[in-house]
């Protein structure tokens, strides 16, 4: 349904080669990344909130319903407030799924931004990345 709908909004680019590519580099970037923050939700809903109220499946559902969100919200509002509202519902879809509180999803969102650090962090030093990846990061040049 994601790929119908994003071919419907390109199709003037997909009888291309490098429409189609674009169009598949999308969708699989599109994936990587729920994967990804899937898995930090999941990590920082453990941390904060135990293994029995965060499970992998509730995170997953964090990231995408999400995500669907900040996309509408970007779509509709300007960047200021599709900014807040999208934080809203993202604390708001971490209450509900992990059975805690407005604080505990705060802190489940904060820890979820540290453990990402720590992966970022910790993949620069593995794998010797440059530290043109962590522009937006300054502290990270240290290491």
């Amino acid at each position: 349904m994601l790929a119908a709908s994003i071919a419907a909004l390109q199709l003037g680019t997909l009888l291309e080669q490098s429409g189609l590519a674009d169009l598949l580099f999308f969708v699989i970037s599109f994936f990587i990344i729920f994967g990804v923050l899937s898995v930090i939700l999941y990590l920082a809903g453990n941390i904060v909130v135990g293994t029995k109220r965060a499970s992998f499946k509730d995170s997953f559902a964090i990231s995408v319903l999400g995500t669907l969100v900040l996309i509408v919200c970007l779509s509709v509002f300007s960047l200021e407030l599709a900014i807040i509202l999208s934080l809203v519902a993202w604390l708001l879809l971490v209450r509900h799924y992990y059975e805690t509180g407005f604080f505990g999803a705060i802190v489940v969102g904060v820890t979820s931004v540290v453990v990402a650090v720590v992966i970022l962090v910790l993949l620069n030093m593995l794998l010797g990345f440059s530290t043109i990846f962590f522009k937006w990061l300054p502290i990270l040049s240290i290491f």
